[in-house]
Parts: C-alpha cells; sequence; structure tokens
C-alpha cells in the first residue's frame, strides 16, 4: 500500500515516521508548501519531497491530511476525487456544509474517511467506552499550556473536541440545551472555554478547555448508578469504584479498582488501523459521520460563547 503525507509540521512529520516504519506500506512522498520543511522530514523518513500534492497524488493508496484546518476541505475533496482514501486530522473541516461533502463523495466512491481523533485509541477512553453503560453526569477537563503552532482555530475546536467526540460516543441521545462561556486571552481567539450539555436522556456533560494553562491535564470523569469512571489521558489509567447502592452499608461496598495501562503509541494504533479498515473495507472508529457529528456540537458551542460575550456587551474582544 502506497501511503502519502499531506503536511509535514510537528503533526504531520509523526505521520510520516508512523508509516515509513511499517512493513507494509511504502511511504512515497511527503509534501509541504515549505520546501525546506518537506525536505528535511523526506530525507528522515527516506521518501521523497513535494511542494505540490498534486504532483504525487496519483501514486497514492491512502494520504494523511495534516495541514492547516482551513485547508482540510480542498486537499480532501481532492483526494477522494482522484480515489485515495483518506485520514484527515480533526477538526475535519471548518463547516458542517464542507465535511457533509466530504462524507457523500467518501461513501459515492466507497472510500474510507476516518478523522484523527486520536484519543479514542488511547487505552484509558477504550477502557473508559467498554465500562460505561448508562452515563449521567460527565466532567472533562483538557488543558494545557499555550502552543504557538496550534491557534488557527480556537480552543473548542482545537481542544474540546476530543471530549466533545468522546462524549457524543458514550451519550446515545440528542443535545437538548447547551450553555458556554469563553474567553480570548492570548489570541483573537477563544483561548478557555467551558460549556455545560444536557442530553434528552437526562445526562449532564460538563466540559472545560483551555490552551493557556501552566501544567497539562487530560481527564474524563463519567458517573453512572453505582458507579464512578474516571480515564486519566496522560497517565493512561482508570479509576473504577463500584458501590451496593442497595446495601445496609453502602460505605462499606464501595470498592475502588485502579487499572493502569502499559505506554503504547497511540499515533501509530491510530494509523494502522486507518491501513488496516482500508484493506478489509470496513468503517474506522472514528468516521466522517463522527467528525461530523463532533464538529457540529463544536460549532454549536462556539455560537452559545459568541452569545454569551455578545450578552455582556464584550464581544468586541473578538
Amino acid at each position: 500500500m502506497k501511503a502519502v503525507v499531506i503536511g509535514t509540521g510537528y503533526l504531520g512529520r509523526f505521520h510520516a515516521q508512523k508509516y515509513a516504519a511499517m512493513e507494509d506500506v511504502d511511504l512515497v512522498g511527503v509534501v509541504d508548501v515549505d520546501e525546506k520543511r518537506a525536505s528535511e522530514v523526506a530525507a528522515e523518513t527516506g521518501t521523497r519531497a513535494f511542494t505540490d500534492f498534486h504532483d504525487i497524488v496519483g501514486e497514492a493508496d491512502v494520504a494523511s491530511v495534516v495541514v492547516p484546518t482551513t485547508l482540510h476541505y480542498q486537499v480532501a475533496m481532492e483526494l477522494l476525487a482522484n480515489n485515495v482514501h483518506v485520514m484527515l486530522e480533526k477538526p475535519m473541516t471548518t463547516t458542517r456544509e464542507e465535511a457533509a461533502q466530504l462524507i457523500e463523495l467518501a461513501d459515492k466512491k466507497r472510500l474510507v474517511l476516518q478523522i484523527g481523533h486520536l484519543e479514542r485509541y488511547n487505552p484509558a477512553i477504550v477502557t473508559l467506552e467498554e465500562k460505561v453503560s448508562q452515563p449521567l453526569f460527565i466532567e472533562a477537563h483538557r488543558l494545557s499550556g499555550f502552543k504557538p503552532r496550534a491557534i488557527d482555530v480556537d480552543v473548542v475546536l482545537d481542544l474540546m473536541i476530543h471530549d466533545i467526540d468522546i462524549v457524543l460516543a458514550l451519550v446515545n441521545a440528542p443535545v437538548s440545551e447547551i450553555k458556554a462561556a469563553g474567553v480570548p486571552v492570548l489570541t483573537p481567539r477563544i483561548d478557555i472555554a467551558n460549556v455545560r450539555i444536557i442530553f434528552e436522556n437526562g445526562c449532564t456533560a460538563n466540559l472545560t478547555a483551555s490552551r493557556i494553562s501552566l501544567k497539562d491535564l487530560r481527564r474524563i470523569r463519567v458517573f453512572q448508578p453505582g458507579c464512578y469512571i474516571s480515564a486519566d489521558c496522560t497517565q493512561r489509567n482508570n479509576l473504577v469504584v463500584t458501590a451496593d447502592r442497595f446495601a445496609s452499608d453502602i460505605a462499606s461496598s464501595i470498592v475502588p479498582d485502579l487499572i493502569t495501562h502499559p505506554q503504547v503509541d497511540v499515533l501509530d494504533m491510530e494509523l494502522r488501523d486507518f491501513v488496516r479498515v482500508v484493506r478489509a473495507g470496513s468503517r474506522p472508529r472514528v468516521d466522517g459521520t463522527a467528525g461530523l457529528r463532533a464538529l457540529s456540537l463544536a460549532l454549536d458551542i462556539n455560537e452559545s460563547i459568541t452569545k454569551s460575550l455578545e450578552s455582556a456587551g464584550i464581544s468586541d474582544v473578538l
């Protein structure tokens, strides 16, 4: 199978490294408008460098699209039109309409369109999905230090969208209410945000994301009848606390269980799974429809934040 990586920035370089290390994949090229950067990554991974993906698209079976979000639609659409299976980094596009068009074309051509919600391959999240059956309350914190390379989108589309995707995978119900707040601090876009999402089945999710914190934190906690489950995405462990709600002494029935997972290369797992589903002709863990659901809710959250700022008379900061 022949692969190409389009965009060789911080994350794109890692994509190229993973493909180059796969025994059954031939990395036929890397692409970046920065010729020097493309050449450096090409030399590192033993492949060819291009500045225009049109020069290599005809040779590729699969492609990772790791360009700025504003270019996702244009690049992914042309790849799909040329019968190339696409691994598209999140957020999949900037609008719902663009995302829907990519899904439609991929389905029409029977191509894999996988969205890079990397956290779904984190063993702590895999365990969380296995153990959650009736979520009633979810709380997530995703905090990171400021990184100038990741400011082409706001914090909701940059960081919170990971937890939005996870929550939507856990809660099988439509959203009934959104209440969000956020402010720009170091950039012209929202840098810290919080949202309360209420689902029609009664579940409530409270999500906080910040890209201006002094320390990193990626943790999600889920409460359901008789059970509390947390997933620490950084430490890659789960804490599962169960109790017998009907016991005469509930306190004595509480049983905590810490599940630790070995260190794994989550990006390698994601890309190998992408190659696997292409070969099998099956659907990826995070397909275009899941990517669109997460994007749509993220855009709704941003709209709620904008309205909140306008109602407070401070919309001019955006």
